[in-house]
């Protein structure tokens, strides 16, 4: 056998070196393992045993009411838009749900909620105090808090969903005792509604807006014009001028048959009759009497003086101003009408138009805790506390690969 097929002997000092580089090595390697065991521990164990306690041990149950609701619109239309299918436009029940979905998150609301309920109350009765064996910090309420505290924990315990499609809207709401949830969906569902009804009074008042001020309008001429012909009626003291008129056009037409048949008589007498026959000095003088009467009632159909020799208003001239009265006054009530009718019209298709809230789940009350969902949290803790110590081992060995 050749001497190169023999292996070459170490030395007493390089086997030392050796051997002491591989025990170095190995106790190296083992520190790093009890890091790692530690971070592991510390990381991954640690959390999740801590939040397993926290979630069976601490964390108050919590129970959901259910309720579900949608806005609907009471309208008939006709019987082209019944037989085309658009009677009602899911458009305007989608935006009344977006309104409504917005409404239930507002402060507004939580602060209604909280002077009837007395949500600070309600939602911290497990307590926030750590010493108290019952105490749950981390998901009850810290009262007293400010409005927006109180609107943010709402936000968390007061779930909305919303079918834009259909305008339908389910609430979901967590308290800590069953009766308190109910209640609180119950409180919602009806301020909802007065919302709803809020709503359809403002379109209403919108909508007959203007045939209410045409109303307003057309009452206030025709009570002026009404003022109008009483302030008339009393300055002439007279209630019709064209029932007077015909009276005065009567009595002027018999003076006259009167006087021709007296004028009639006055000529018979002067033929036949002596010159100084006292019958015809009388016929004469009835004459003009009648001719005087005559002129009198002429005068009061065209212009004349009074007895106090004032100038009168001649019944021409009345009776065109009553005229004008009667004309102002029937366009007056003509208008008056229609405003009245176009009103009515405006406000039976502002009624017919009203929205209203249909719920379809009435707030339950719940019989079993539904929340927290311990399991589901403690495996997204287990799942994060492991994600962070995989993260930092290889973080902690790409620095060890540089050096």
């Amino acid at each position: 056998m050749s001497a190169q097929s023999d292996p070459i002997p170490l030395r007493p000092a390089q086997d030392g070196a050796f051997q002491t580089g591989h025990a170095a090595h190995h106790q190296r390697m083992a520190g790093h393992h009890k890091a790692l065991i530690a971070k592991f521990l510390l990381m991954f164990i640690a959390p999740v045993l801590v939040s397993a306690w926290y979630l069976w041990t601490r964390a108050a149950d919590r129970y959901v009411s259910l309720s579900g609701f949608s806005v609907r619109t009471e309208q008939t239309g006709s019987a082209l838009e019944l037989l085309g299918g658009v009677a009602e436009m899911p458009g305007a029940a989608a935006s009344d749900a977006d309104i409504l979905a917005r409404f239930i998150e507002s402060p507004a609301l939580v602060a209604k909620a909280d002077a009837v309920l007395d949500l600070r109350t309600l939602w911290s009765l497990p307590g926030t105090d750590w010493r108290h064996p019952a105490s749950d910090p981390i998901f009850a309420y810290h009262a007293p808090g400010q409005i927006e505290d109180l609107t943010k924990y709402w936000n968390r315990r007061v779930t909305i969903n919303t079918d834009t499609g259909r305008g339908l809207i389910e609430v979901q709401v967590q308290a800590f005792t069953p009766e308190d949830a109910r209640a609180l969906n119950r409180l919602i569902y009806q301020e909802s509604a007065d919302m709803i009804n809020h709503l359809s009074a403002i379109a209403r008042e919108d909508a007959t807006r203007y045939a209410r001020a045409e109303l307003d309008r057309a009452k206030a001429d025709l009570k002026r014009v009404r003022e109008d012909m009483t302030m008339f009626r009393n300055r002439t003291q007279i209630v019709d001028p064209e029932a007077s008129v015909q009276g005065q056009m009567g009595l002027l037409s018999s003076l006259q048959e009167q006087l021709a048949q007296t004028l009639i008589d006055v000529d018979v007498l002067r033929q036949s009759a002596r010159s100084v026959d006292p019958r015809i000095k009388q016929a004469e003088a009835r004459v003009m009497v009648i001719e005087a009467r005559i002129a009198e009632e002429q005068a009061k159909l065209g212009l004349g003086s009074n007895q106090d020799g004032g100038q009168d208003t001649a019944f021409a001239n009345l009776i065109g101003e009553y005229e004008g009265l009667m004309v102002d006054l029937q366009f007056a009530e003509q208008s008056y009408a229609a405003a009245r009718a176009s009103f009515e019209n405006a406000l039976a298709e502002a009624q017919r138009k009203s929205r209203y809230l249909a719920s379809h789940i009435d707030p339950t009350l719940p019989e079993a805790a539904l929340r927290p969902h311990r399991w589901g949290l403690l495996a997204m803790v287990a799942f994060f506390a492991g994600l962070a110590w995989m993260l930092s081992t290889l973080i902690l060995y790409a620095f060890r690969d540089r050096r």
